[in-house]
């Protein structure tokens, strides 16, 4: 049986006043047997019985002080010097080494210095894709999600700020009794009154506990800026994808126009007898070759215009989307500029969120390793009782006490030292997230620069055979009309033009991608300046802001346009 250390005045059972001290732990059979009774004014334990409480390893206290027979007297003395104790290991952010510059020379020629992290699309000058953002901003569901647990977060480090403080309820009751064996008839009982109870944080227990919901809480946030990042980059990577679509089946279409013409000639000689059935056989097959690339496109395109209204938060289909007509991909700049390595830490929401993550579980090490010292309390109650509601609030129907207490788990199987292992392997976890979150992050800039290099590379080489095509068509169509070539070499350059033209379109868009999963590799698309929607600002304002002792610390869109 656990007893509480109770100095002060109370009231028994009769009403009357007393003084009383209890402190320690006793079994009840002793407590039957030294005589004690509630109302009674003495228990006094003998040594073997007295609870020694441990010395905080971080405190200057001795334990012959803390067991002192004038340890009662220094008891507020001690509550102040441990007051600032907290049992646990105490987080350093990890020093993780980063080179000094990107390894690949494709990476290393587009290093520079760091451009406006914050709307990195308005770049691109395109006002389509702007407006697409800023609404995808406001309805996203992914991101509405994010904010969800950002509140949830909040309103979790409000609980545990809670316990710093006081726990005060109230209460009140009536009752009204009659019985044979009152002689007076019935009668009625007024009761009301205060209840406190206030945990003492001498080793840091709520402390700890504070501190980790704190992390969690700007870990939240982290996470939430980590889905903006993604959210941008996938909206304008769907855009882009729909615009070089669009473009592809533009090429498709002009070829077509040019193959059904050359089909018109090709049949016009073969009746006048110049040509044979075979080479009209040839132009239809290699018309309908063709018109059969548009179908996969216009599927394709299809697939983007309803991941955009996902993203945007709208049902499938484009009459919402607004993407007018017909456009082109976005251009990209000459040059870019990203991050430095060591810089690319503080950038990346998802490593500031692993490393807030790591600093909430070294707290919960803490949490866990309080469970071996004692808890203290102080607790009491403030009632008024009477027979009648007129004598209520009279001075003979007060009572009060206080009872300063403590408890300790003394033995527990080994279960206390197990949960501390098991939240200090939680920790060893975590710190591997987060410097797999750094690598990663490194992999996906460096794999970012060099994909983008090279696809730039390659749109150039595109744009020069595109050129070269389309001028050996001009000439072996003359050399067809002129009868100085055959049909076959006019039929293999319209197939390398379509071919060379199409890829174009589609390296476009490649290389805007690239430029956009740079973007992301460095975090773009967030500021720390920026504030992280949440509750309503009336609601905000109350929410996981409780101090601590410490804290005071419509065009309907044609896929053809």
């Amino acid at each position: 049986m656990i007893l509480m250390c109770q100095q002060g005045v109370g009231v028994d059972q009769e009403g009357q006043a007393e003084s009383s001290l209890f402190w320690g732990r006793i079994s009840f059979r002793e407590w039957r047997g030294r005589g004690f009774r509630p109302g009674r004014r003495s228990v006094s334990l003998p040594p073997r019985h007295q609870a020694v409480p441990p010395v905080c390893p971080r405190c200057p206290i001795s334990r012959d002080t803390m067991i002192s027979q004038h340890g009662l007297r220094v008891l507020p003395l001690l509550i102040l010097l441990l007051a600032a104790c907290s049992v646990g290991p105490d987080y350093v952010v990890p020093d993780y080494p980063v080179p000094d510059a990107w390894e690949s020379e494709a990476a290393a020629d587009v290093e520079g210095e760091v451009p406006p992290i914050l709307d990195w699309w308005t770049e691109f000058g395109d006002e389509i894709l702007d407006s697409l953002m800023i609404r995808a901003r406001d309805a996203n569901l992914d991101l509405r999600i994010a904010v969800g647990r950002v509140s949830e977060a909040r309103a979790f480090r409000q609980i545990a700020g809670g316990d710093y403080w006081p726990q005060v309820e109230g209460n009140g009751s009536f009752s009204r009794t009659d019985s044979p064996l009152l002689s007076d008839g019935p009668t009625n009982t007024w009761k009301t009154g205060l209840g406190a109870f206030w945990e003492l944080d001498l080793f840091g227990r709520v402390r700890r506990g504070h501190e980790a919901t704190d992390a969690e809480f700007h870990a939240a946030i982290e996470d939430y800026r980590d889905v903006q990042v993604s959210l941008y980059a996938e909206v304008a990577t769907s855009y882009v994808n729909y615009r070089a679509l669009q473009a592809r089946i533009k090429f498709a279409e002009d070829n077509i126009t040019s193959q059904r013409e050359t089909l018109d000639v090709v049949v016009a000689r073969q009746e006048a007898g110049l040509v044979p059935q075979l080479d009209v056989a040839r132009a239809q097959s290699n018309l309908a070759n063709t018109e059969a690339a548009i179908p996969l496109l216009v599927s394709q395109i299809a697939f983007e215009r309803n991941r955009l209204s996902l993203l945007l938060g709208l049902p499938p289909g484009g009459a919402r989307l607004g993407l007018g007509e017909r456009g082109g991909v976005p251009e990209s700049p000459d040059s870019l500029l990203t991050v430095v390595p060591a810089n690319l830490i503080r950038r990346r929401p998802d490593i500031r969120a692993a490393e807030r993550k790591l600093a909430a579980q070294t707290a919960r090490v803490g949490v866990a390793t309080a469970e071996l010292y004692p808890s203290f309390s102080l607790s009491g109650t403030f009632s008024v009782l009477s027979r009648s509601f007129d004598d209520l609030f009279t001075e003979d129907a007060v009572g009060w006490s206080v009872v300063p207490g403590f408890s300790w788990n003394l033995f527990n199987g080994g279960k206390v030292r197990g949960q501390i292992h098991v939240e200090e392997a939680r920790v060893q976890q975590a710190l591997a997230v987060y410097e797999k979150a750094i690598l990663s992050a490194l992999g996906e800039v460096e794999s970012a620069l060099v994909d983008y290099q090279q696809q730039r590379i390659r749109l150039e080489r595109l744009e020069v055979a595109v050129e070269a095509a389309q001028e050996s068509v001009t000439l072996v169509t003359t050399q067809y009309i002129e009868g100085l070539t055959d049909f076959q070499s006019l039929l293999d350059a319209q197939r390398v033009l379509f071919n060379q033209q199409d890829q174009m379109a589609a390296s476009s868009g490649s290389v805007f991608t690239a430029l956009v999963a740079v973007n992301r590799a460095i975090g773009g698309g967030w500021s720390l300046n920026e504030p992280v929607p949440d509750l309503p600002p009336e609601e905000s304002a109350q929410a996981g802001n409780t101090p601590s002792p410490d804290a005071q610390q419509g065009d309907d869109d044609d896929v053809n346009e």
